[in-house]
């Protein structure tokens, strides 16, 4: 039997607004986090059609029952980031275009590539999520925690189960498919997908929300269109657009940390690559254990701070 959890979560974004730069310390994170919502509407409404073609191949019971808690889990994630996006798109009407786009590219995955290719897809995508959420939850401080509560909520939540469930993708496919050549092979065509959608949702960002509400070049992580805005502003006859300052997201992380997150994406796409035995986040741990503990996870940092002695003991007041 699965050992994966579905919870349900209400982060609120209907009770107030949604900013965009929810975390006014660090703009480049929170512009490529808010990429990260609408990347993963369209990514987890694809898994769930994946997982309901998939199931009539799966033999296993035991893998079965993983694939089904897998789809629920994706299914809640899903629902929680078209809240965060729906607020955003009552404040930036036209980031609904921006929606659209980055859907419709994984409803075309759907439509036009095998199941096979999207189990790849999906195993090779979930297998980098452990090192780079490590990356980010170990540094919480700084990404998450000087943050709009609902979101960075929000973002723990999601993360801290892809990681509980960062098995699960490379289980399934195994079990379909079973072939690492196979995975390896399809995996440029599946990162350069990945880029594409982010890329999309950036530059939506860049004509949708306002400079002064981003403070930042939401296309300021691809290193091809910096080097291209550096060549614009010093090659005669060429204009580079100002959309802000070209900080990025991970920039105040320390070095080494994101050189470890880098090993391990790279490890993660290697044959025999086993999701199980990685390093993981200790606030994962936190989490889950506060969540049991009847903790207001939805409220990571404030109900933190209104909880006498939930630092130490993991309870609410009312836990």
């Amino acid at each position: 039997m699965t050992d994966l959890h579905v919870r349900k979560m209400n982060f609120a974004f209907e009770d107030y607004d949604v900013p965009f730069l929810w975390n006014e310390e660090n703009p480049a994170f929170s512009s490529m986090a808010n990429a990260v919502s609408f990347l993963a509407i369209g990514f987890e409404k694809m898994i769930v059609k994946l997982i309901m073609q998939t199931k009539p191949l799966l033999t296993d019971r035991a893998v079965a029952e993983e694939a089904d808690a897998f789809m629920r889990q994706e299914g809640q994630h899903s629902s929680a980031h078209r809240q965060h996006v729906k607020g955003l798109i009552r404040r930036y009407p036209g980031l609904q275009e921006t929606l659209d786009d980055v859907v419709g590219e994984f409803d075309k995955l759907t439509a036009e590539t095998s199941v096979n290719y999207r189990l790849a897809y999906t195993a090779d995508l979930e297998a980098t999520f452990t090192s780079v959420f490590k990356l980010m939850l170990d540094n919480e401080s700084a990404l998450f925690r000087p943050g709009d509560d609902r979101v960075a909520s929000l973002f723990i939540w999601h993360f801290v189960e892809e990681v509980e469930h960062r098995s699960s993708a490379l289980i399934i496919f195994d079990s379909v498919v079973g072939s690492d050549l196979y995975r390896m092979r399809m995996a440029p065509s599946i990162f350069r997908h990945v880029m594409k959608v982010i890329r999309l949702a950036s530059l939506g960002f860049n004509k949708h929300v306002p400079r002064e509400d981003r403070q930042v070049d939401a296309m300021a992580m691809f290193a091809s269109y910096r080097n291209m805005q550096f060549l614009r502003k010093r090659l005669p006859g060429l204009e580079a657009q100002d959309n802000g300052p070209m900080s990025r997201a991970f920039d105040v992380l320390p070095l080494g940390e994101q050189l470890t997150a880098l090993r391990g994406v790279i490890r993660s796409q290697l044959p025999k690559h086993n999701p199980a035995t990685e390093n993981l986040p200790a606030l994962a741990d936190v989490w889950f254990e506060r969540f049991e503990a009847g903790y207001d996870v939805t409220r990571w940092y404030t109900a933190e701070s209104n909880s006498t002695g939930s630092k130490s003991t993991g309870r609410s007041n009312n836990g």
